[in-house]
């Protein structure tokens, strides 16, 4: 006797029709009425038989490639799948005669075509030989399947919603990179392959290493801290106008692209490319640009600097869009394909305030907008696995303190703070006291600056203590003022230079 015949007086499962390959929908846009969606049939018949026959092997290898419901075509074969990955999931031991019962006590059996249907998908395979390929059909259908209706929900969205271009094309993108993404599937890691990386990890770091826990910002304070760039994460450094964040995010992007060779995209929304240029030039050079006037004549020295420091600019992998009044759906297609181009590792923003949104729920509140801004640079960063640094402006709360907190810089002090604060992995405050000085003197003496670490999602909080360099716009660690006016001819912070 068959295993399922103890089935057979059972009205339900036997009144069920043996399920067959339905007719998918036909999308709106085409007159070929007689055109399926993308499908296979067979290989999913195949993929599920493995599974049913030799249940220990083949459900962990399904889950393992990545294998989802969702990727199967027949809605009976998305039910049977599930079911088979929610037994194994919970240790229960899978044979076919349990099997029914459980679809039938749960009520599922008539969903995959009762046990006639359930007998001729496990006798389908006789060998899973072609599993893995098989597997990779079914994805391939799936994935030509989600392109269509991707395209099929574009196409009304561009027809319902013809004012917000930017945001449809963002939400078009974004819904195509996700296809890509459910192609990229992990792979189960033995644990003492994981703690040899570690350990790889903290002999580098031994070693001084410090990319090995993400990029260097090239400052030995911020490494001392723990503070780096790493993947996926937002680096907010926020304050007042003119206290230095351009200088300092140009100075860390120089270090990054220039020195170590990453590619890097800086968004300059407040200043064009000509003066990014022109100030990252002469400050590598460590050339007062503001001496450089009419008849200035510079000695040997200066104009080998000036040379070097363009050549490497000029030959570089820094990219520099400086288009103004980008709306964040803007910026976030224009990163994607830029990435895709050049393999960033590292976007600068300047800055957060000069971002805007023109979707309908951001219209008329200004935090609104921000918070859709936020979040989505941060989904960016996720979405790229590169870190980002977002600049922003500071309210006036650090003028409206008094004594020794005049001028310090608080969390608070963000404007439209709570989901900045909220979205980013790393929030520093920059602050400079001489900004804040109460005599000329003070103000032209007075080189120190301070990064106030105020929020570190993945580390310590604390303090690093800069050295600002006006006449080069220039941050540096470690050094006294009057040594930054020096010229140099090293790169800026390369320790490994002679």
């Amino acid at each position: 006797m068959h295993p399922l015949d103890e089935f057979a007086d059972d009205p339900m499962p036997t009144q069920a029709p043996r399920l067959q390959a339905a007719p998918a929908p036909t999308p709106s846009y085409t007159e070929d009425v007689t055109r399926a969606l993308p499908h296979a049939i067979g290989p999913e018949k195949s993929i599920l038989s493995s599974m049913l026959q030799e249940p220990q092997q083949w459900i962990g290898a399904a889950v393992e490639i990545g294998l989802t419901a969702s990727h199967f075509y027949m809605p009976s074969h998305a039910t049977l799948f599930a079911t088979l990955v929610d037994l194994e999931n919970q240790g229960t031991e899978i044979e076919l005669v349990s099997l029914v019962q459980k679809l039938l006590d749960t009520g599922l059996l008539d969903r995959i075509g009762g046990p006639a249907a359930l007998t001729d998908i496990y006798t389908y395979a006789p060998s899973a030989g072609h599993f893995r390929h098989h597997a990779k059909i079914v994805q391939d259908k799936f994935v030509l399947r989600s392109i269509i209706q991707n395209a099929t929900e574009s196409i009304a969205a561009a027809y319902d919603a013809p004012d917000e271009v930017d945001e449809l094309l963002d939400s078009t993108e974004e819904r195509f990179m996700a296809i890509r993404n459910t192609r990229e599937t992990g792979t189960d890691v033995a644990v003492k392959t994981t703690v040899e990386v570690v350990c790889d990890m903290v002999q580098a770091k031994m070693r001084g290493e410090q990319e090995v826990f993400g990029i260097s910002t090239g400052y030995d304070t911020l490494d001392r801290l723990g503070v780096t760039l790493k993947p996926g994460e937002v680096f907010i450094i926020a304050a007042r106008p003119s206290i230095g964040k351009t200088s300092l995010m140009m100075n860390i992007a120089e270090r990054v692209c220039l020195d170590c060779q990453n590619p890097t995209l800086v968004f300059s929304l407040e200043m064009t490319r000509t003066q990014l240029i022109d100030r990252l030039i002469f400050s590598r050079a460590r050339i007062n640009s503001a001496e450089v006037v009419s008849g200035w004549n510079p000695n040997k020295g200066d104009l080998q600097r000036f040379h070097r420091a363009a050549m490497d600019v000029a030959t570089s992998l820094l990219h520099i869009n400086d288009q103004p009044d980008l709306t964040i759906g803007q910026l976030r297609a224009i990163a994607r394909r830029k990435h895709k181009e050049a393999k960033l590792k590292l976007i600068a923003i300047d800055y957060l305030q000069l971002l805007h949104s023109t979707s309908k729920q951001a219209t008329g509140s200004r935090e609104r907008e921000v918070a859709e801004i936020s979040s989505g640079i941060k989904a960016l960063a996720k979405e790229l696995g590169i870190p980002i640094i977002l600049l922003a402006q500071l309210n006036r709360g650090p003028e409206q303190r008094t004594g020794k907190n005049y001028g310090k810089p608080r969390l608070a002090d963000l404007r439209e703070s709570g989901s900045i604060e909220q979205d980013a992995d790393m929030v520093s405050l920059l602050y400079r006291a001489s900004y804040y000085a109460d005599d000329e003197a003070s103000a032209t003496d007075d080189a120190s600056a301070e990064l106030i670490i105020a929020k570190n999602r993945n580390g310590p909080t604390g303090s690093a203590h800069l050295t600002f360099c006006k006449e080069l716009m220039r941050f540096e660690s470690g050094s006294p003022a009057a040594e930054q006016n020096m010229p140099k001819q090293r790169s800026f912070l390369s320790r490994d230079d002679d």
